[in-house]
């Protein structure tokens, strides 16, 4: 991605883990590089505790869905997931608030940039990500100047 003119989408995600089950920053890494990634694919992460991490610099291009990576910045939730795989908006208290926070910040970066969840991104891989309509719940964040 060239400047902030190039970043078209903020495109959110949960990890498909389990919400009785840790999936940690070292097994999602350890999961990207199985499937040929040079690290996390993306942006940022959000653990159930609320922590936060980073993996991508904002106009570094991301891996998170295809064929939007040269054009969004991805963000995902630890979860997603019931206790028997089901899909299921698992997020705590703390990651619903990290997330606005991030989304908020990431808009005055990038105020042309639709927030979007996983599956409702065209021609992606067909998916439950991120296990509710992120569209919806954020759709107040585009009207902030």
């Amino acid at each position: 991605m060239n400047d902030v003119k190039s970043v078209r989408w903020i495109i959110v995600h949960c990890s498909a883990s389990r919400e009785d089950r840790d999936y940690t920053v070292e097994q999602m890494l350890r999961d990207h590089k199985a499937r040929g990634f040079r690290t996390i694919g993306y942006h940022f992460y959000i653990r159930r505790n609320g922590e936060v991490t980073q993996h991508r610099h904002l106009l570094e291009v991301g891996a998170h869905c295809r064929p939007y990576n040269r054009c969004s910045i991805g963000i995902c939730y630890e979860g997603g997931l019931s206790s028997d795989g089901k899909p299921k908006d698992t997020r705590t208290k703390e990651q619903r608030e990290q997330l606005q926070e991030i989304l908020v910040k990431l808009h005055r970066l990038f105020p042309a940039a639709l927030i979007r969840g996983h599956t409702e991104m065209p021609g992606a891989v067909p998916k439950a990500c991120p296990c509710f309509n992120a569209s919806a719940e954020y759709h107040w964040i585009q009207s902030i100047v």
